[in-house]
């Protein structure tokens, strides 16, 4: 039996050492599951940084059209979708892949990049959905800590030519702080960073941050930077799991090889190139995200608290203690059916993270609060 494969007395089949030797853990524990456990419904879904607001009208009108052609896979090169972000983004095709959200590209990337002898430098708190796909490859993860509730890039800069790194993951707008760096700060170090190291930079939240915050793109990118955009926010289409990847052609042919080839679902396609389309919709979208920051960060405020800076579609709060504190300010909302989520590393931990929603969903967010607060005291 070869080397990087190991008996298990469970099964007679010889399994991967590395998914051997990981812990059985699940990334996110998601509301649905919650609810079932509870056996009630949440009064308000403010947890999973998804938009309330929902997909433009066209894109649904789309998806409903083509539901009736589901019985086709979808374009194995998804050309219309790569052929529309190509324009917008005023990029070559041959730039762009599309994949099952940026979870799903992360792990190509992670498939290309990553190995048993492989170190990796990321964020103690960024998103951990990247820090599964290093583990299932067997990856070895250094983890820098945030300073001042941001990603440090010199920090993350310094490990990786100390630990001999080959890949940093980097994103802006940041989750779960939604903090941020300017345009040119993160063009800087990218500069910065060596040609042998891999650059991820995860951009979800790029349709809700301020001008300047992202680095425009164009045909003269690094040969090391992956940039990583969705459908999944802004746009409202978390449920179809359309997400992009930019890159040179070079590297875009590397994740392409390695693809699933019917990974894309034929609906969600469809909603995604009507979504672009529909510039008109989105700003509308984004200008209320940004009236709902406000009021989540008013709604902390009277109740004692101070919201954090956001780009994002959600806003982090600073409970004014320690993390176990703000555990059970989370569990105390939790039980008064609103869902909401927390960062775990330290120093993060301290806050609670409440995604933005309409008017109703956060006219019962400040109501819960206040209770969970006196609950939690």
């Amino acid at each position: 039996m070869a080397s990087e494969y190991r008996s298990h007395p469970r099964w007679a089949f010889p399994i991967s050492q590395v998914v051997a030797d990981m812990p059985q853990t699940v990334p996110f524990v998601g509301p649905e599951e919650i609810q079932r456990a509870r056996r009630r419904p949440f009064r308000a879904r403010l947890g999973a940084n998804e938009s309330s607001f929902g997909p433009s009208p066209l894109a649904i009108a789309a998806m409903r059209d083509a539901a009736s052609e589901s019985w086709m896979y979808a374009d194995p090169q998804s050309f219309d979708l790569r052929s529309a972000l190509s324009k917008h983004h005023a990029i070559p095709i041959d730039q762009v892949m599309i994949g099952e959200g940026i979870d799903g590209l992360l792990g190509l990337a992670a498939k290309v990049a990553v190995s048993p002898s492989t170190t990796v430098v990321t964020s103690n708190g960024a998103y951990p959905t990247f820090n599964f796909h290093v583990a299932a490859n067997g990856g070895r993860l250094v983890l820098v800590p945030f300073r001042d509730d941001r990603e440090d890039l010199d920090a993350l800069l310094e490990a990786a030519k100390r630990e001999d790194a080959s890949l940093i993951y980097v994103s802006n707008p940041n989750n779960p702080m939604g903090s941020v760096w300017r345009a040119d700060v993160i063009a800087e170090f990218i500069a910065r960073v060596p040609e042998n190291i891999l650059v991820l930079l995860d951009e979800a939240y790029a349709d809700t941050a301020p001008a300047g915050v992202i680095t425009p793109i164009d045909t003269l990118q690094p040969t090391n930077l992956i940039r990583f955009r969705t459908f999944s926010k802004a746009y409202g289409l978390a449920g179809a799991r359309i997400g992009y990847a930019i890159a040179v052609p070079e590297v875009i042919s590397l994740l392409d090889s390695i693809r699933n080839d019917y990974g894309i679902n034929r609906v969600g396609l469809q909603g995604a190139l009507a979504a672009l389309d529909d510039q008109t919709y989105l700003l509308e979208v984004v200008e209320k995200i940004s009236r709902a920051r406000v009021r989540v960060g008013a709604i902390a405020a009277d109740n004692g608290l101070v919201a954090l800076p956001s780009a994002t579609n959600f806003v982090a709060i600073d409970c004014g203690r320690d993390g176990a504190f703000a555990v059970r300010v989370m569990q105390e909302v939790l039980a008064r059916d609103v869902f909401v989520r927390k960062p775990g590393a330290p120093g993060l931990d301290r806050c609670i993270r409440v995604s933005v929603g309409d008017d109703a969903a956060l006219d019962i967010f400040a109501e819960v609060l206040a209770e969970a607060l006196l609950a939690a005291a």
